[in-house]
């Protein structure tokens, strides 16, 4: 099976999944002012996973004052996206859970099987999605994407939050967007 690549500047798949806390997540029912940043993480048992996203709640703030939604999803049952939360002590960082594995491969993602525990003896599920990252538009295009194979060596907030002050200060369009022959 080939992996899905999305393209800037064309729309992304449809997102709709179950909050922590209630309610649902819809990319377009209500699209952020600039973009929505939504984070695809491995889950509960990722140490990594934990760290990217303490990282993610610390800069959240930040990324709401120049109208930019993060959101972090998985597909993680309720209980263990709920679990996660806890443990990087989210206050402001949504949650999306129960991620269906053929939206993932929609969105690009990689899917990886359990190899049992891990380092800090969490069960891995059966299947789960590897991380990306991911900027849309409020009319529901691509701006920039970032997906990975492994756990290591993400896009670092601080350096996504400087971008986002570049591309909108000075309008800089999605790039990648070429189809044609080559």
């Amino acid at each position: 099976m080939s992996l899905q690549v999305l393209m800037p500047r064309q729309p992304v798949p449809a997102l709709d999944v179950p909050l922590l806390g209630g309610g649902r997540f819809q990319l377009t029912v209500s699209p952020a002012p600039t973009f929505n940043l939504l984070v695809f993480y491995r889950g509960l048992h990722c140490p990594l996973c934990a760290k990217y996203l303490i990282e993610l709640e610390k800069l959240h703030g930040a990324f709401i004052q120049r109208g930019v939604v993060p959101l972090a999803l998985s597909s993680d049952t309720e209980e263990r996206a709920a679990e996660m939360a806890k443990k990087i002590g989210a206050k402001q960082l949504q949650f999306g859970y129960a991620l269906p594995l053929p939206l993932a491969r929609q969105w690009g993602l990689t899917i990886s099987t359990s190899r049992g525990k891990t380092s800090i003896g969490i069960e891995e599920p059966a299947l789960f999605s590897e991380p990306g990252l991911f900027l849309v538009r409020p009319d529901g295009t691509l701006y920039w994407g970032s997906t990975q194979s492994m756990p290591f060596a993400r896009p670092h907030f601080d350096e996504i939050l400087g971008a986002i002050d570049f591309v909108v200060k000075n309008d800089y369009p999605a790039r990648g967007e070429y189809t044609g022959s080559v």
